[in-house]
């Protein structure tokens, strides 16, 4: 396919790659790419670490300028969202009234963070939310503005509760640290990123976060925020600021006070347009190997997909930056009539102070875990192995170097010996049976 048109979705990095991936190859149709975002398509790692910590500016985050969209020929709609697909007649409404035909579709949509419906949390989904929450003192951390406004919370005198413990929330709690900021962290689960890596790692985090000051509440949740004076609360300010301030209301019955209460308990993906056109979802829109959706000529990619892992059979939706720049791309490969199929790599990245957290492959389809001893104790390597003892996923904090080996085993499906894996007088290549 050369010529006539394709829409995209979501102006994210998924959505940017697809665009600009068509060109590349050479596609000379019409390409329209939808973004709700006022933004052209940037990179939203830096927003919880250097755009939140006030060390770069949020144009820093820009992946493809408006400039070099237009200079590609691709049509960008900023501010421009879609409300109905209409597949019978093969176009898209949209926000601003009018409607745009496609004869290709790729769904790159993302997710928002979700909300939990508890008193003085709960907002709508829709327009400005996020904006009018946070004059409330509750915070999401997802787009620049995001950033921006939570930014204002942080400093030496400020005390902010982060809700979630996982990838966003410990990020957020790491650059408030750094800060200067007093920084609780509530956890439902009984160990951090419970849903993303094993015991284990979930330790080596809590220590690491432990050790700067953050104060981990474990088996806690929030039950609701309130507003007015935090003089019965934990960290109260009388009078002054403390008579606006925020106060977490916690499920084992204590209150703290806040400058900032921040969700970070998942992202949900946008497939709402996707449901009520008949697309098969399951919290996500379901995508083959070749990113293509149950409809004809629509396609998807990024934190909306979920993508079914190779010879397990189990369905995931990876939310990631490497995932989104691959399945973006390889989404417009398949508009395009090539049949090379994606496979995820599982690959995922975290910085939290000094430790730069990578993992690879799928921690969710392990039944073991084996640590390998590290001569720096803040450094940690965990690999997971499935009851065949093929090596299924790896967590490498600051051990770069033997995280390649750990890809080179996932791609091979090697089978090693956990024995050998614990000895760190025995090479790591060494431990590989066979």
């Amino acid at each position: 396919m050369n010529t006539g048109a394709i829409v995209i979705i979501g102006a994210g990095q998924a959505g940017g790659w697809a665009a600009t991936t068509l060109r590349e190859r050479g596609y000379a149709g019409r390409i329209v790419l939808l973004g709700d975002e006022a933004h052209a398509p940037y990179e939203r790692p830096p927003l919880s670490k250097a755009v939140l910590g006030g060390h770069a500016p949020p144009e820093s985050t820009e992946l493809f300028s408006a400039e070099r969209l237009a200079a590609l020929d691709i049509a960008f709609c900023p501010g421009v969202s879609a409300t109905r697909l209409r597949l019978a007649d093969k176009a898209v409404d949209t926000s601003d009234g009018g409607a745009v035909a496609y004869d290709k579709l790729i769904l790159c949509m993302g997710g928002r963070p979700i909300v939990p419906p508890l008193p003085g949390v709960a907002w709508s989904a829709a327009g400005s939310s996020a904006e009018s929450s946070s004059a409330s003192g509750v915070h999401v951390l997802r787009t620049r503005d995001d950033a921006l406004r939570l930014r204002a919370c942080l400093g030496p005198d400020k005390h902010i509760v982060i809700v979630g413990g996982g990838w966003i929330g410990l990020e957020v709690a790491a650059t408030a640290r750094q800060a200067g900021t007093r920084v609780t962290v509530l956890e439902q689960a009984e160990r951090l990123c419970a849903r993303s890596v094993l015991p284990a790692v979930s330790a080596h985090l809590a220590a690491l976060h432990a050790a700067q000051g953050v104060d981990l509440r474990l088996g806690v949740g929030l039950r609701a925020v309130v507003a007015g004076k935090a003089d019965d609360a934990e960290d109260g300010r009388e009078g002054g600021q403390g008579a606006c301030r925020p106060v977490a209301e916690l499920s084992d019955g204590q209150r703290l006070a806040a400058d900032a209460v921040v969700l970070g308990v998942g992202l949900q993906a946008n497939d709402d347009l996707a449901r009520e056109a008949g697309i098969a979802c399951q919290r996500g829109v379901l995508v083959d190997q070749y990113c293509r959706t149950s409809a004809p000529d629509v396609y998807a990619a990024g934190d909306v997909a979920v993508s079914t892992l190779a010879g397990d059979g189990a369905t995931m939706r990876l939310e990631s930056w490497q995932n989104a720049q691959d399945q973006g791309t390889a989404a417009a490969l398949s508009a395009l009539g090539e049949t090379t199929p994606y496979l995820p790599t599982g690959a995922v990245w975290s910085e939290q102070y000094d430790a730069m957290v990578q993992i690879v492959g799928f921690p969710a389809l392990a039944a073991s875990e084996v640590l390998r001893p590290q001569a720096d104790a803040r450094a940690l390597l965990s690999v997971a192995l499935d009851s065949g003892g093929h090596v299924v996923a790896g967590v490498a904090v600051n051990a770069p170097r033997d995280l390649r080996q750990l890809r080179k085993w996932i791609a091979q499906r090697a089978v090693v010996n956990p024995a050998l894996l614990q000895r760190p007088d025995v090479p790591l290549a060494s431990a590989q049976i066979g």
